[in-house]
């Protein structure tokens, strides 16, 4: 089950970049000076750019073995695990012309 947690995750990170907002993904690093990375992305650098506004910062392990949660769609009543009732997504878009 951890495949279907790790693509989940990185279902939503590819979201947030296609939103245009800042995606980091890699190890979590500290420099011998203080400095936080992410990957080849300057975390503490991130931060001190956007102090003072409100944020919401989503993080995800890779590495996270727990089972996704089942749930059901309050629409259609059918269990899925990924982000949204993958059934009432593809007749949503289907009926608004886009597919």
């Amino acid at each position: 089950m951890a495949a279907i947690r790790r693509a989940a995750i990185l279902k939503l990170a590819a979201a947030a970049y296609e939103m245009k907002l800042d995606v980091m993904n890699g190890q979590v690093t500290q420099t011998e000076d203080g400095r936080w990375h992410i990957g080849g992305h300057d975390l503490t650098a991130f931060l001190e750019r956007h102090q003072g506004e409100e944020l919401v910062f989503v993080s995800g392990s890779l590495d996270d073995e727990r089972e996704v949660e089942t749930r059901t769609c309050r629409t259609c009543g059918r269990d899925f695990t990924d982000l949204e009732c993958p059934y009432c997504r593809a007749n949503r878009i289907r009926l608004r012309g886009h597919a």
